[in-house]
């Protein structure tokens, strides 16, 4: 059976992005998963507080960080990673973006990698992240990994949203997810999705084309072709929970996709 997690967060890939960017593997990838590219994050749709909602299955009013400045929680609650943890379940991260590093609790991790996107670029980062996130799989084998892929938020910041250079990251990222997916060992569950969306150079409003996100769910508990209706970001902790096999924290809020 399935057991094992690989989450692959695209930081700001609109769904229509996904259908543009002229990558012929994501619609492999929809063949192979159910899917939706309607789900929905969490107000406002900025990448922390968008993260840490995943990751907490919290809304932002609950965790209480409402910018990209971590603020400490005033009741904490057991993340994802921390529930893994008290299962004696192992995690990894790879990662670009060096906010990312309050997701989790100290000792929550076997690894985190980092490579910084404004220094080597989010564009030579994501293949950096990529790879470092394959050998460890091969080597370790951890039940939950997460990696991030920034280059799609970096360049709709830089050049906006639906542009040439913006669905360029986009197919990008989705070379990235095949070149990982396709390693992958049997008994990983793979999980596709972005933290928001965006238009014209930003981001962080309700409207639509930053708060509905795409979301893939593979493995063998999901029926390929299958609509997910009713998504939310919310439900990816308790979905990667039951994958796995542990209890869900009793305060998240997201149900399992399961």
């Amino acid at each position: 059976m399935m057991n094992k997690v690989l989450l692959i967060l695209a930081d700001g890939m609109r769904p229509d992005a996904i259908d543009r960017c002229g990558n012929s593997y994501a619609a492999t990838l929809m063949k192979e998963s159910a899917y939706t590219p309607a789900a929905r994050t969490v107000f406002p749709s900025v990448t922390l507080p968008c993260h840490m909602s995943l990751f907490l299955s919290v809304e932002p009013g609950r965790h209480n960080t409402l910018t990209n400045t971590y603020v400490p929680q005033v009741r904490p609650i057991n993340g994802l990673c921390e529930t893994l943890r008290l299962h004696k379940k192992r995690s990894a991260f790879f990662y670009s973006w060096e906010q990312l590093r309050d997701l989790t609790r100290p000792d929550s991790l076997e690894l985190s990698y980092y490579a910084n996107g404004h220094i080597f670029g989010y564009e030579k980062a994501n293949p950096m992240v990529t790879t470092a996130a394959i050998n460890h799989i091969r080597e370790s084998a951890p039940d939950f990994v997460f990696l991030y892929l920034g280059y799609p938020d970096a360049a709709g910041h830089g050049f906006g949203w639906m542009g040439k250079e913006y669905l360029e990251s986009v197919r990008e990222s989705i070379e990235r997810m095949e070149q990982i997916i396709t390693t992958l060992p049997a008994e990983y569950n793979v999980i596709v999705t972005a933290d928001h969306g965006g238009h014209e150079r930003m981001h962080g409003t309700e409207l639509a084309e930053d708060m509905t996100i795409p979301l893939f769910l593979r493995g063998e508990r999901f029926s390929p072709g299958a609509d997910i209706p009713n998504a939310s970001i919310l439900d990816i902790a308790p979905t990667i929970a039951e994958l796995i096999g542990v209890p869900r924290d009793e305060d998240w809020c997201g149900k399992s996709l399961v």
